[in-house]
Order: structure tokens, then C-alpha cells, then sequence
């Protein structure tokens, strides 16, 4: 009864109060030809709390987790591994309640672990100021391009087509109904730079350009120098967005804010977050002071009371629940608090010499694996710069090799033609991604397993 505790005196109770004979009279402004006249499909009758476990059970076991496998799936989504202490503090009652806090001002704790968060973004980022967090890195991508419509008032965006196509999905979503303009550039698969298309977006940028959005790493695992890119915006007036999906990457590589970008937005499951299935996850958000009234979501800060101690207050909240309509920046997130909280415990675990220490194993294994892939027949490594993952082209179709590998038992990378099913010269590649959690059995695996489909 934890889930249907309402008795049947309960019914006859409320029925009687609004003056309804029965259950059938609450329906009868419903035309007749509309309702069901049985049960939903083949959904299940209901069942005992004991019977329900047992099937969601039995519904589990089919599923194969990253740990059960070798595993070097990647793009946009990363198997790391998370200490202990992350879930033990998380799972304390006052912060797992309050996942995404809608009153923080009433909790000095939730708002101080806000502004650690913000710090830290800020940080590895290198922009000035970063908000309380969003819902996810797609998310987060297509608030940028609107927060760049609001800053520069011009409507049209350019989309490197080194964006993962889950993130233009979204975006192109989300605009669906608004005068938006998405200029989306085509996939580029390049030996030694695969998705590079600094030079085709240089020549995008234009007047009309209110910002160009770019990944780096991209999906391809090429990383770029976005510094031109950058200065060329800025010289049309317009901004310049930098997506990072992988964000341990930041603990090895140039941060987006030191080569110029206005905005950076990412993913921030790397750091505290499994892979779940796909969720929940955590946006990320940052920008430059100068913008920061136009950015969305929340934005705590530190202050002193009236006696001189230290406080944290909600500093901005412009969204629609707290400000006019007309005035607010978005409606999409309060903000991810667990998510940012495992994020902030991890980060904080690991310090800036740890961070830098895993994103050097991250790509070193890496390289590894890159190299021994490359001395199989029947594979190309295209990339010749990457972090921790990386493209390979194989002499046939990518999606039935790596299936071949999965029913073996190893889980090889990611089929591009999964994701672009329509571009018959991508559906030769995959990604290969290699974090901290790879063994040295894991690694032999991927290996005889591409020798395998290679031979």
C-alpha cells in the first residue's frame, strides 16, 4: 500500500464531497468516443510491493554495466572511477533530499557547497564566473546559444560539426519554434585532424553571427588551439562558445577561457558521476563577468552578515519563478544540487595536483592503446592530436565489427555511423576512449578483439 494508500471509504469519502455519485461522474465531460473502454495496451494489472521488486529485478540482470565488461565507450559520456567518500556524503539525508534545491536561502550548507562548486568551475574553466550548475552539458549548450542572442542581438549561430550530434539535436530542438538561426556545419573526418573545421568557421563568422559554438576535445577526440577562432568572433562582434564533454581533459590541456572564449558549457559527469544509464547528469556553465546578468540558472555568492561573519545568499535567480517573465533568462533549471555536490566532494578530493594527475594517466593510456591499435592491419588511428579518446577507421562497416566485439564480450567504441547513420564515409569509424579504469587485461582485450574483426 506505500504506493495506492487511499482505502475505499477514503473514495466514497472525496466523492461524496464534491458531489459525485461515483467514479464514472468525474469523466462525463469526456466525450464517449474518447475515453478507453479497457485497460492501457498490455501493461500489467497491478501486483504486490513483493511482486514488483521481483520483476524490476529480473529486468536488471538483462542489463550489462560498465564494470562487467572491458568497456572504452566515450563520447560525451566516460566510465571514471569515483571514491567512496562521494556516495557517503551525498547519500546524507540533508543533501540527498535536496537534488534540486528550490529554497537554498534557508540552508547555509547548500548554498556554501553552491559557491565551492561555482569557484571550482570557474577555475577550470578559466572564465571569471560560473553558475550554481544546469541539468547537462546539451543543455547547457543551447542556453549559451541563447544567452549569446540576448548579449549581441543577432539570431544566427554556427555549429562546428565537431559538436557531439546528440548536443545540434537539442539545439535545433529547443529553437524549434523561435526565429533562431542554426548554421550547422557537416562532420569532417580528416587523417590527423578528424572534425577540425577551425578554418571553414573562421570564414562562417560574419555580421549576422551572434556566436560560433565549438567542442574541444571535440567528438572526434581532436583538440584544437581555439585562440583565432576566438579573435575572429570578437572582431565580428560575435561570441564564442566552447563545449567540453570529457572535462578531466581540463586538467591536461589549455582551458577554453585562456584561449578566448566568451561562454564554456560542458558535462561535468567525469567528476563524481557514473554513468547511470545515462543520467542524471550535470550541466556546467561559465562566462565572463561582464555577461553574467545574462546568464541562466541560479548564481550563489559570499557575503558577511550584520555582525561580520561569513554567509552564502542566492546573488542572481533569473528565472521565471522568481522574476517577470519578460525579464527572466531561462525556465530550464533550478539546478542540479546532488550532482554538483558529488561533483564539488570529488574535485575537492582529487586537488589540482590530483586532477592533473589522472588527466596525465587518462592520456597516457591512451596513447598506449592508440599505438597498439595502430600496428593492426585492417586499422588507422586518424587522430594525431587527442586527450583520451581518439577515432579509428576500419576497413569495413564499424557497426557490425563492433557488435561482433560486443557479443565476445568487449565493449570496443563507439560506431560512428550510429550517431551520423546517413554519412557513408563515417560509418567506417568509431571512438575509442580510455580512462584510469582500463587494466592491462582490459587493454589486451580491446586488442585481440580488433585484431579479430581486423584479420
Amino acid at each position: 500500500m506505500r504506493y495506492l494508500p487511499l482505502t475505499d471509504t477514503d473514495r466514497r469519502t472525496m466523492l461524496e464531497s464534491m458531489g459525485a455519485a461515483d467514479i464514472d461522474d468525474l469523466f462525463r465531460d469526456v466525450p464517449a468516443a474518447a475515453r478507453l473502454d479497457g485497460p492501457i495496451g498490455d501493461l500489467p494489472a497491478h501486483a504486490s510491493e513483493m511482486a514488483v521488486e521481483r520483476d524490476l529485478a529480473r529486468m536488471a540482470r538483462r542489463n550489462k554495466t560498465a564494470s562487467d565488461t572491458p568497456f572504452f565507450l566515450g563520447c560525451g559520456a566516460y566510465k571514471h572511477h569515483v571514491p567512496a567518500t562521494v556516495d557517503y556524503i551525498i547519500q546524507r539525508g540533508e543533501f540527498l533530499t535536496s537534488y534540486t534545491p528550490y529554497q537554498p536561502e534557508i540552508a547555509q550548507g547548500t548554498l556554501q557547497y553552491l559557491f565551492e562548486f561555482q569557484s571550482q568551475v570557474a577555475r577550470l574553466t578559466g572564465m571569471e564566473v560560473a553558475n550554481a550548475s544546469m541539468y547537462d552539458g546539451s543543455t547547457s549548450c543551447v542556453e549559451a546559444i541563447f544567452m549569446a542572442r540576448r548579449v549581441t542581438r543577432r539570431k544566427k549561430a554556427v555549429l562546428s560539426g565537431g559538436l557531439h550530434p546528440h548536443y545540434v539535436s537539442v539545439a535545433k530542438t529547443l529553437t524549434h519554434f523561435t526565429d533562431d538561426e542554426l548554421d550547422v556545419m557537416a562532420p569532417k573526418v580528416l587523417s590527423g585532424a578528424p572534425g577540425d573545421d577551425l578554418d571553414d568557421l573562421l570564414a562562417r563568422v560574419d555580421d549576422e553571427t551572434s556566436c560560433v559554438v565549438v567542442q574541444n576535445p571535440n567528438l572526434f577526440g581532436h583538440i584544437a588551439d581555439l585562440s583565432a577562432l576566438a579573435e575572429r568572433c570578437h572582431e565580428k562582434g560575435a561570441l564564442l562558445i566552447a563545449v567540453v564533454t570529457e572535462v578531466v581533459s581540463l586538467g591536461a590541456i589549455k582551458s577554453p577561457g585562456e584561449m578566448g572564449a566568451d561562454i564554456v558549457v560542458g558535462e561535468g559527469q567525469s567528476i563524481g558521476g557514473g554513468l547511470n544509464f545515462g543520467g542524471p547528469y550535470l550541466g556546467l556553465f561559465a562566462c565572463n563577468q561582464k555577461h553574467v546578468r545574462q546568464m541562466p540558472g541560479r548564481l550563489c555568492g559570499e557575503t558577511v552578515d550584520a555582525e561580520g561573519r561569513r554567509g552564502y545568499v542566492l546573488t542572481l535567480s533569473t528565472r521565471e519563478q522568481h522574476i517577470r517573465r519578460e525579464k527572466a533568462t531561462s525556465n530550464i533549471c533550478t539546478n542540479s544540487g546532488l550532482m554538483a555536490l558529488a561533483f564539488t566532494v570529488h574535485m575537492t578530493l582529487l586537488g589540482e595536483e590530483g586532477l592533473r594527475r589522472l588527466a596525465a594517466v587518462n592520456h597516457n593510456r591512451a596513447v598506449e592503446v592508440a599505438d597498439r591499435l595502430a600496428a593492426i592491419d585492417g586499422v588507422t588511428v586518424l587522430n594525431d592530436a587527442f586527450f583520451n579518446e581518439f577515432t579509428v577507421q576500419l576497413e569495413g562497416e564499424s557497426r557490425s565489427h563492433l557488435r561482433q566485439m560486443a557479443e565476445a564480450g568487449v565493449l570496443g567504441g563507439v560506431s560512428l555511423g550510429r550517431l551520423y547513420p546517413d554519412d557513408g564515409a563515417i560509418e567506417r569509424c568509431a571512438v575509442v576512449a580510455v580512462t584510469e579504469t582500463q587494466t592491462d587485461e582490459d587493454i589486451g582485450a580491446l586488442i585481440e578483439a580488433y585484431e579479430g574483426v581486423a584479420a
